[in-house]
C-alpha cells in the first residue's frame, strides 16, 4: 500500500528531491487527511444541512490534493537549472558574469515552487478548518493532523523561498517575494495553530 520509491529517493544523496518536494508531498497528504474528514461526513442525516459544503469542500481538497502532487515534479524540475548555474565555470570574468546572470534567471522560478506550494496549503486549511469544526467527529482527530502537516508544509516551503531570494541581487524582487511568503507564513501558521488547539480540545 506505501509506495516507498519517493522516500528512497528523498534518503538518497541526490539533489532532487529536496525539501521544496518533501513539503509539498507533506502538503498533499495534508489536502488527503482533509478529504478524508469530508468524505466521512457526507451523506450522513445528521450532516445534511450541510452535505453541499461539504461535497464542495472535498472537490476543493482533491484538487488541491492534485496541485500538490504536482508541485513535487514541479520543484525538481527548477532546481535543476539552479543547479547547472553553480557547475558553470568561474575562471575569467566573462564567464563569471554568465554565471551570475544564469543564475539570477533561475532564481525566480525557484521560488515560485514553493510560493505555488504555500498557497495551495492555505487552501487546503481553510477547508480543514471548516471542516474540523462542522464535520463528523469520526474525523476530528484527522482534521488535526491535516493542520499539523500543512503548518509542516507551510514552514518547509518557506526555506526554498528565503534561500533563494537571499541570492537575488534584485533587492526589489526579493523583497516582494519574502513578503508574500511572510503574509502566508504568518496568516497559515495562525491558523494550523487553532485548528490544532481546538481539534485538542476535542479529543483530550
Amino acid at each position: 500500500m506505501i509506495d516507498t520509491v519517493f522516500l528512497d529517493e528523498l534518503s538518497s544523496k541526490a539533489p532532487t528531491p529536496g525539501g521544496g518536494g518533501a513539503s509539498a508531498y507533506c502538503g498533499a497528504l495534508a489536502a488527503a487527511l482533509g478529504a478524508m474528514v469530508g468524505y466521512l461526513t457526507e451523506g450522513k442525516k445528521s450532516f445534511v444541512a450541510i452535505n453541499d459544503q461539504v461535497l464542495e469542500s472535498i472537490a476543493r481538497l482533491e484538487a488541491s490534493r492534485a496541485k500538490l502532487t504536482a508541485l513535487i515534479g514541479a520543484d525538481a524540475e527548477v532546481f535543476k537549472p539552479l543547479a547547472a548555474c553553480y557547475s558553470m565555470p568561474k575562471d575569467t570574468d566573462e564567464e563569471k558574469k554568465a554565471r551570475e546572470e544564469a543564475l539570477q534567471a533561475a532564481l525566480v522560478p525557484a521560488c515560485q515552487v514553493p510560493l505555488d506550494i504555500m498557497q495551495n496549503v492555505m487552501d487546503v486549511l481553510r477547508e480543514d478548518d471548516f471542516l474540523a469544526h462542522n464535520g463528523t467527529r469520526l474525523g476530528v482527530s484527522d482534521a488535526g493532523v491535516c493542520a499539523v502537516f500543512a503548518k509542516a508544509a507551510l514552514q518547509g516551503a518557506s526555506f526554498n523561498v528565503f534561500i533563494n531570494t537571499k541570492a537575488m541581487t534584485d533587492t526589489s524582487k526579493a523583497q516582494s517575494l519574502n513578503e508574500a511568503c511572510e503574509a502566508m507564513l504568518a496568516s497559515g501558521c495562525a491558523l494550523a495553530d487553532e485548528i490544532y488547539t481546538y481539534v485538542l480540545e476535542q479529543v483530550r
